[in-house]
């Protein structure tokens, strides 16, 4: 987007359909091209028990032919205008993306409504992805980062728990997937009501309305209902050694069952974070961990908001050798920041540091697409991009401290450590 719009805001354009589909519209003249993100709510937490990764597999498998075109001409189509379609899945969506020129638009809607809609599933292109998917997740069995992160998952929710089983699946369920699964999980799950298309660029907003009233209009369907997300365990401080013998890093999870996206004190919950993980190269975790003891690779944390109760990770990288002393100095860093608190220089050089981060949030097409599509699935608003600002000035630096003192109990912390053996007794 151009500085003058910046600095106006975004203004979204936004229209429901009687099927409960949403178009949401931003103008921008920065390139001659437009960003498409279809944003289904149908992530894997919507998948069996016994099937995890069918939410991961329709994903990749909705671009490989629909009941009128086949996976070649859906291939020679994207080549023809240059474009790379997308597709991912979190826990909650799932989502087709792209970006084309502005003038091939009507007919990239067009596509993506007809993969959306009316995916064919034929068995030849299910077996291509189903192959393609086990060997992404055996990859990320070798992974310490992967083996320590879903460790931890694991012991914070509990196994049955969907914030803790494999989003992607194992080989094992992946080979039990049919294509009667993947067909059920579409008619189930992939209904108008549960769809956000956002289309950002060079656009003309009323055109894109009438765009989706023409490919989406006419879909009928039940409304797919809401996630129910289950209550986390609390349980007391747990460990667990993932023996990964010859490997040269071992790798450090360890997390907190934290808030919802939309718990009044998620700006608090944000900053607090900042400090204990992220600020400047890692906040206070880098600082000590990397900086002045010079154990670790990389140490931050991250914070992960969402429908259901997020954790909030500790993650860090080290030698097999120096696992317990690093368990050890994040006991320490989180124990200080609760007993302490953060510094008014803290709070308020995060608070500086993640209002100055917005713009960095609209620099391109996809990125503007995306924040619209956030705001959209929490009801934040068309306007949040405005509002964000002034909702971080309000944090107190008493606010923040209390957020340490809620969260940052280390014996309730879940903690994997994926690595060579570890003969050393961890805190």
């Amino acid at each position: 987007m151009s500085p003058q719009t910046l600095a106006r805001g975004l203004s979204p354009e936004r229209s429901e359909l009687p099927n409960g589909l949403v178009t949401i519209a931003q103008e921008s003249d920065a390139a001659p091209a437009a960003s498409i993100n279809l944003t289904v709510y149908a992530g894997s937490i919507r998948e069996p028990h016994e099937l995890p990764g069918l939410a991961f597999l329709t994903s990749q498998a909705l671009d490989r032919g629909t009941t009128s075109r086949s996976a070649d001409d859906i291939a020679e189509e994207l080549d023809e205008r240059g474009v790379s379609m997308r597709a991912s899945v979190t826990r909650h969506t799932l989502v087709l993306s792209c970006t084309c020129l502005s003038e091939d638009l009507a007919a990239m809607v067009a596509l993506v409504a007809d993969l959306v809609r009316r995916p064919s599933f034929e068995a030849e292109e299910i077996e291509r992805r189903r192959a393609e998917a086990v060997t992404s997740v055996r990859q990320d069995s070798d992974s310490t980062a992967v083996r320590s992160i879903e460790g931890m998952l694991e012991l914070l929710y509990g196994a049955d728990h969907p914030y803790a089983r494999p989003w992607r699946g194992t080989p094992e369920s992946l080979g039990r997937i049919r294509r009667e699964d993947l067909l059920a999980f579409h008619a189930t799950n992939v209904r108008p009501s549960a769809v956000r298309l956002a289309i950002v660029g060079d656009i003309d907003a009323p055109v894109v309305m009438e765009l989706a009233r023409r490919e989406f209009g006419d879909w009928s369907a039940p409304s797919a209902g809401h996630d129910i997300v289950p209550p986390p365990s609390r349980p007391e401080r747990r460990i667990r050694l993932i023996d990964m013998p010859g490997k040269s890093q071992s790798d450090i999870a360890y997390g907190f069952n934290a808030i919802t996206r939309l718990d009044t004190r998620y700006y608090a919950y944000w900053m607090m974070n900042n400090v204990l993980g992220q600020f400047g190269l890692g906040g206070r975790l880098a600082d000590n961990i990397r900086e002045r003891q010079g154990m670790a690779y990389y140490a931050f944390s991250t914070f992960d908001a969402t429908v259901g109760e997020g954790p909030l990770l500790i993650r860090a990288g080290v030698d097999p050798h120096n696992v317990g002393r690093t368990v050890e100095a994040i006991d320490t860093e989180i124990q200080h920041l609760v007993a302490d608190g953060p510094t008014v220089a803290e709070v308020e050089e995060t608070r500086e540091s993640l209002v100055g981060s917005i713009p960095r949030m609209f620099e391109t097409n996809e990125s503007i697409a995306e924040f619209l599509q956030t705001s959209e699935q929490f009801g934040l608003g068309l306007h949040y991009d405005r509002v964000l600002p002034f909702l971080l000035e309000r944090v107190t630096c008493d606010e923040v401290r209390e957020a340490a003192r809620e969260l940052l109990d280390r014996e309730r912390a879940a903690i994997a450590v994926a690595g060579p053996a570890v003969v050393e007794v961890l805190p």
